[in-house]
């Protein structure tokens, strides 16, 4: 968890430098008054990335060259100092004044994850979400998939540059082989973290949602076959798209329910709701996995969601004993917990309640 975090010439917000609870942390303001620019450069530091999608020229205060993040955390009683400066030169991590690691060292020094107005996309939107969604869960339990992942990357990206350079049918075979060795060791991480995370996922939905919850591993290719059978089949497909249609670059996470609850996931309030227990399933899972509390992230939970939903959502994620730090119109607006430290914004500026 991230005890002090400081932040310099980070959209609006020119300094800031906020001592943060362990426990619950309230950031309330008018909009554009810097709640979410707060919660965005927070993510920012734990991930090296805008979870907005933004460009590093949005992000840099107007008139400055470069913004600075900078955090102190603290788990099982290891501390340990992130920096991150960026501008038009590049990114530039510290972890503990080392530069080794890039982002994947930041995700490992300060685990989050982020539950905002367009989490519901990760149940409505296309399945690099949701493959996303199930690699930042094998990222932090199982021990050799960022590896595994990069090798697959590799290898997908000197396949794709073959066809899309049309070579020969032999010579696209003779990438297979070991893409198909590295798709199964990818593809076999993602089973696994899937089936640990099965019984948070379901419990998390029956919690927010009332109803059950069904998640099925779509590989990637036909399952009648193999992923050789399915490249080789496939490959004056390939020639004529330029790219590889087989393999776990191709894998989505399918969602089933309840058939007499179909239509009330059709709202944005309930995708948001299903999004958000896969959200805090993960955050379990990675949790318990990593034997500390990770960090939640919840940029206007209240949006979309009725009163009753809102309540629900907050209670599971009190439950869930992770460290959050939340945004709101208004202090009251919030059923926080007892003992949470809140913070006033006005145009950048923050204030302790």
């Amino acid at each position: 968890m991230i005890h002090r975090f400081k932040v310099s010439d980070f959209r609006c917000i020119e300094t800031a430098d906020l001592s943060l609870s362990p426990a619950f942390n309230l950031i309330c303001g008018a909009n554009a008054s810097g709640k979410t620019s707060f919660l965005e450069a927070l993510a920012y530091l734990g991930r090296g990335k805008s979870f907005r999608g933004a460009s590093t020229n949005n992000l840099v205060r107007h008139g400055q060259s470069e913004f600075v993040l900078f955090g102190e955390t603290e788990n099982n009683g290891r501390s340990q100092k992130i920096g991150v400066r960026n501008s038009r030169d590049g990114l530039e991590v510290r972890v503990d004044g080392s530069s080794e690691g890039g982002a994947a060292a930041l995700a490992a020094a300060l685990p989050l994850q982020v539950i905002d107005p367009e989490v519901h996309n990760l149940v409505a939107g296309g399945p690099e979400l949701r493959r996303r969604f199930l690699d930042w869960v094998a990222f932090h339990v199982e021990h050799d998939h960022l590896h595994a992942w990069r090798r697959f990357r590799r290898a997908l990206k000197q396949r794709n540059a073959a066809l899309k350079a049309k070579s020969s049918p032999a010579a696209i075979r003779s990438w297979n082989a070991e893409f198909v060795e590295l798709a199964a060791l990818l593809d076999d991480s993602r089973r696994r973290v899937l089936d640990i995370a099965l019984d948070a996922l379901a419990e998390y939905g029956f919690a927010l949602l009332g109803t059950e919850l069904g998640f099925d591993y779509a590989q990637g290719w036909n399952r009648e076959k193999t992923l050789e059978q399915a490249l080789d089949e496939g490959i004056e497909r390939d020639l004529q798209q330029g790219a590889t249609q087989h393999g776990p670059h191709r894998a989505d996470l399918k969602i089933s329910y309840d058939e007499r609850q179909a239509r009330k996931l059709v709202s944005r309030g309930q995708q948001k709701l299903l999004a958000s227990a896969m959200i805090l399933a993960a955050t379990e899972t990675a949790q318990t996995a990593l034997e500390r509390p990770l960090l939640l992230l919840l940029d206007d939970p209240a949006a979309e969601l009725d009163a009753e939903s809102l309540g629900r959502l907050l209670e599971a994620v009190n439950e869930l004993g992770c460290q959050v730090v939340a945004t709101s119109l208004a202090e009251g607006a919030l059923a926080s917990p007892a003992g949470t430290r809140v913070f006033h914004v006005e145009q950048g500026i923050f204030t302790p309640a």
